[in-house]
């Protein structure tokens, strides 16, 4: 047996390696336990000054979590999946408050859990090969791991607009919006990261020297029309735009929208618009966990886990199968908080640390 995660160091930085290229590095509730352990050590390890994150062997940095345990535990009482989100949700902010440089190489497919991983990163390094999604509504689930506090942040409504369709960006389109602050060319990466062990006190300087000049990005000219037609925090309004407007690529996510589940796309649009009005992470974290737990045990969950990747005969039953049918009601159960003895908690090392 491989670890699944190839913990390190490289002179004075700290390595961490995901290591499961069959489910292209998805993660286990194992694999974030053992990066937070590793992160915790380093935090007060003066022999290490950085953290970079990348992948072993294989294509992509992370696709995800382990969505096939989720649904299967959320057959029954949903334990399993709920001790995943702890930890995963934990390493999150962890990342996001650790007092250090990281670095996150989001070389290939980053999507789901390698977003929530990346994203806390001080240095978000995309490539040519960088294919950044949040497909969660086309399973039943919903942009988590931070995609709350993140996604409405972005310019205009890109955020939203990625949350419903799940679009997939690429490397150039993340510089563009700020989801990755450097793009640098996959053959330059082993050499920017040798560079960045060599001085980790300036970790700026070894990625920049090894930066590129993107491409041009097609979101750049969709910007006008996602702002335009994803406006609204409701999905019957975006939906009734998207129509009305008619163009080829207004019909082309309009068809989009249709595959995917009404009732986690009501999901979405309200933790996006709730999350934008957060001012801490944990509190953003604790919402996504209180709703994650109860989602998973939802029919459109288990449903799309079924149909795209257990029998992948990519013909989910939604239920209910329209927008109108999700009522407020079904989404207030779903986004009730927890009582103080099952909610979501930081490690008690970063409880105080405020983003």
């Amino acid at each position: 047996m491989t670890d699944d995660v190839l913990i390190s160091t490289q002179d004075r930085v700290g390595r961490i390696r995901l290591n499961r290229p069959k489910a292209i590095h998805a993660l286990t509730t194992g694999m974030c336990e053992k990066m937070s352990e590793a992160l915790l050590g380093w935090r007060s390890n003066d022999e290490v000054e950085a953290v970079v994150i990348d992948h072993a062997e294989g294509r992509g940095f992370c696709a995800g979590g382990d969505v096939v345990m989720l649904a299967r535990s959320g057959d029954y009482d949903a334990e399993e999946a709920k001790e995943f989100f702890f930890a995963e949700y934990r390493l999150n902010h962890l990342l996001l408050t650790y007092r250090k440089p990281t670095v996150a190489i989001m070389d290939g497919i980053t999507m789901g859990g390698g977003v929530g991983i990346s994203m806390p990163c001080t240095f978000r390094v995309a490539t040519e090969n960088t294919r950044f999604a949040m497909p969660e509504t086309g399973i039943g689930l919903f942009p988590d791991v931070g995609g709350g506090w993140y996604l409405p942040r972005l310019p205009g409504r890109v955020g939203e607009f990625m949350a419903l369709t799940g679009a997939r960006l690429d490397g150039a389109e993340c510089h563009y919006l700020g989801l990755a602050t450097h793009y640098v060319e996959q053959a330059s990466l082993a050499d920017m990261i040798d560079r960045i062990a060599t001085t980790p006190q300036r970790v700026q300087g070894p990625i920049g020297a090894f930066a590129a000049t993107p491409p041009d990005t097609k979101i750049a000219a969709n910007l006008p029309n996602i702002t335009k037609l994803f406006a609204s925090d409701r999905l019957e309004d975006v939906l009734a735009a998207l129509e009305a407007d008619g163009s080829d690529w207004a019909t082309t996510e309009l068809a989009t929208l249709r595959t995917k589940s009404p009732l986690s796309c009501k999901v979405s649009l309200r933790l996006l618009a709730e999350g934008a009005r957060r001012e801490d992470f944990a509190d953003e974290m604790r919402a996504e966990y209180a709703l994650a737990g109860r989602v998973v045990r939802t029919h459109d969950f288990r449903e799309g886990v079924r149909a795209l990747l257990i029998d992948k005969d990519n013909a989910p039953q939604w239920d209910p199968p329209t927008p109108e049918e999700v009522t407020d009601e079904m989404l207030d159960v779903l986004f009730a908080p927890l009582p103080e003895s099952e909610a979501w908690t930081p490690f008690p090392e970063t409880e105080n640390e405020r983003v």
